[in-house]
């Protein structure tokens, strides 16, 4: 069943929505802007997943037998069930490696109507009855207090980078994505309003917004990993970022510096090659091309150069888990050679990623589907009362490590804004 609503669509639509979507145990907003999303809302099925062995046949199994589009993500440390892999680090949120659940409905925003989307009318009266109905306000739940520190000092940080460094003289790797984790307990977290918080400060176009069971992802990922339509894949990888300014001038000429910088061409065409590589293992002959090359794209926060990759699935041999097994996880999060990276990230890194540099995103029954880079994320477990985020940049062997932790620093600023961190330990403020 389908309803279609006419509404002067404004930030109080969403609101009224997420407060509703926040009382069930899984939703998934997938957002443009506050006025156009779309929402996986409640669970018809679900499944959870905590071992990455064999988790990709599970999820094959559940997305087939799924009667519509199911939401969800993948965990970046999946990669231990496609390669000969291990994760070697604590998770200190106890993320599943993958969740995904096939909702009671969809609701789409978008020009000012409303879409519902359920076999249930009464789940449809409900809905629209959150929709329409204004909200009572309520009391707040009191100071929001945190203590969010990261895992990784600036010491450690540029430890590690000179370690990666000799890996990369010796030519074990080219590039490697390396990544330092902040965490902290919370106190009266308010999953609705920091969202909203966080997507006024990013607009990011790959924004999420997410309840699986206790477990909340509030992303504001500016990066495509991999869609799929009708058998066309495209695959958008960012490498190359330069801060803003509040000077158009200044900010201009930071841009085209950033279209200019040789560092941060190599960094992306060494990303483009190894997605091309990836794709090639699944697409018709001659079909790989590369549409976009270093396309610097202003975010509202940074600049960066994203390029854009596609192929045309060769359906006779391969279906739509065929792409996503052969290019998981993103190249942009891990370097090349990839497996090579990927031991390298472990061994250096402090954490494990789990669902951070994962992909969340829907499959359809059809096989279309569009995941995004989980990066810009924070992840917040209820049991817990704990938070985290994570940041990371490229080391290659012209990278400065004073200057690929600044730019962590950087890529961290809206996270911790967001979060209404003012000061945390090694002297990171959100000026920086």
């Amino acid at each position: 069943m389908v309803r279609q609503l006419r509404l002067e669509l404004d930030n109080e639509v969403f609101l009224r929505l997420a407060n509703f979507a926040v009382g069930e145990t899984h939703f998934a907003f997938f957002v443009n802007d506050l006025d156009n999303f779309s929402l996986a809302l409640g669970e018809q099925r679900s499944i959870t997943i905590t071992e990455s062995k064999g988790a990709f046949d599970q999820l094959i199994n559940f997305q087939q037998n799924s009667k519509a589009r199911i939401a969800g993500y993948f965990g970046y440390d999946l990669k231990n069930d496609l390669e000969d892999l291990e994760s070697k680090n604590d998770d200190e949120l106890n993320f599943p490696e993958t969740i995904f659940f096939e909702p009671r409905a969809w609701v789409y925003s978008k020009e000012g109507q409303i879409k519902i989307e359920s076999d249930n009318p009464d789940y449809l009266d409900l809905i629209e009855s959150k929709v329409t109905q204004a909200e009572s306000k309520t009391p707040g739940i009191g100071e929001f207090v945190h203590d969010i520190k990261p895992n990784t000092s600036r010491e450690e940080y540029l430890e590690n980078a000179m370690k990666f460094r000799s890996h990369l003289k010796r030519g074990d790797i080219y590039e490697a994505n390396y990544c330092i984790q902040f965490t902290g307990a919370v106190k009266n977290f308010d999953v609705v309003n920091q969202f909203i918080n966080l997507q006024r400060k990013t607009e990011a176009p790959f924004s999420v917004f997410a309840g699986l069971d206790g477990h909340f992802i509030l992303s504001a990922s500016p990066e495509r990993y991999l869609k799929n339509q009708k058998g066309e894949l495209i695959s958008q990888p960012i490498k190359g970022t330069k801060k803003r300014s509040d000077d158009p001038r200044l900010d201009q000429i930071y841009k085209e510096q950033l279209s200019h910088d040789l560092k941060e061409q190599s960094e992306n065409v060494m990303i483009v090659d190894l997605v091309r590589n990836d794709l090639s293992r699944v697409a018709a002959r001659g079909s790989v091309h590369v549409s976009e090359l270093f396309g610097s794209k202003t975010f509202k926060t940074v600049h960066h150069l994203v390029s854009t990759v596609g192929a045309k699935l060769n359906s006779e041999k391969y279906n739509h888990w065929d792409a996503i097994k052969a290019s998981f996880p993103m190249g942009s999060m891990t370097g090349a050679p990839k497996i090579s990276a990927m031991k390298l990230i472990d061994q250096y890194e402090s954490f494990k990623r789990t669902a951070y540099s994962g992909a969340f995103g829907w499959i359809d029954p059809s096989g279309d589907f569009d995941f995004n880079v989980m990066i810009r994320t924070i992840y917040f477990n209820k049991l817990f009362s704990r938070v985290s985020f994570a940041v990371g940049s490229a080391l290659t062997i012209k990278a400065i490590p004073e200057n690929e932790y600044d730019e962590c620093l950087l890529k961290a600023k809206a996270l911790l804004e967001s979060l209404e961190s003012a000061k945390i330990s090694d002297g990171i403020t959100s000026e920086v």
